[in-house]
């Protein structure tokens, strides 16, 4: 069996076919016409499931057409938490999050895990070594500090994320660049040390650039949410047969 699993996040899509566990081939896009790039895989194949996480509330025509390209939808959107808390974890949880953390639960049984999603914001979740939600913290992500201090200051520049970073600033884009990830790294320290027993869980789109700058013993897993969709799909594949 053949099952499509969509991440649609803040600022892009990630998309895989799943058999079972396995994951093939990831699509990235980054556009308006998410909806119309999902149609445009499944008139490929047609999927026996269909797993999508939206950040975004989906419509109900975008729903329907879900529908008539695939065997059955499971759809995790703002307004869809059912999947969420069937699950254990609480229905505030973004649908990205809640995926991820289905993942790592699954992925590190037995273990309490510290779970940090690097991306457009940076998120940390604890679960307990018997798989329990213990909670999580939302700040910002790495470019949207950097686009914070560019927007709200009348003279500080947007620059890139910086290849390499020193300990202190010797110039005003060395000085922003320092702040924004040494503090991060600070921030992904101290929760470290809150939880010192927990497995490190690193997901996102800066969660190798990170992962290579700390000194902890870090695990990168980019597919994480998606992985927790293909768990999500296998779950209702046994339901079905």
């Amino acid at each position: 069996m053949a099952n499509l699993v969509v991440d649609i996040g803040n600022t892009a899509l990630k998309a895989a076919w799943a058999d079972r566990m396995t994951l093939g081939k990831t699509f990235r896009y980054q556009g308006e016409r998410m909806v119309e790039f999902i149609l445009s895989l499944t008139a490929r194949q047609r999927p026996d499931i269909l797993a999508i996480s939206s950040v975004r509330q989906l419509s109900e025509r975008d729903v329907r057409q879900f529908e008539d390209e695939c065997g059955r939808l499971i759809l995790i959107d703002p307004s869809r938490s059912d999947v969420v808390r069937s699950h254990g974890f609480p229905a505030y949880l973004s649908p990205d999050r809640a995926s991820g953390l289905i993942a790592a639960r699954y992925l590190f049984k037995d273990r309490g895990c510290t779970v940090f999603d690097l991306g457009t914001t940076l998120t940390v979740d604890f679960l307990d070594s018997s798989g329990k939600y213990s909670g999580g913290n939302i700040s910002p992500g790495c470019r949207t500090r950097f686009k914070s201090i560019n927007r709200y200051s009348k003279m500080l520049p947007l620059i890139d994320t910086p290849d390499v970073i020193e300990d202190a600033g010797t110039s005003l884009a060395t000085s922003i660049g320092c702040g924004v990830v040494k503090g991060i790294m600070f921030e992904i320290d101290g929760y470290i040390c809150q939880y010192p027993e927990n497995i490190v869980v690193f997901t996102g789109g800066d969660a190798i650039y990170f992962a290579k700058r700390m000194k902890n013993s870090i695990f990168v897993v980019c597919n994480l949410v998606l992985i927790g969709l293909a768990l999500i799909a296998d779950e209702n594949e046994e339901r079905i047969s």
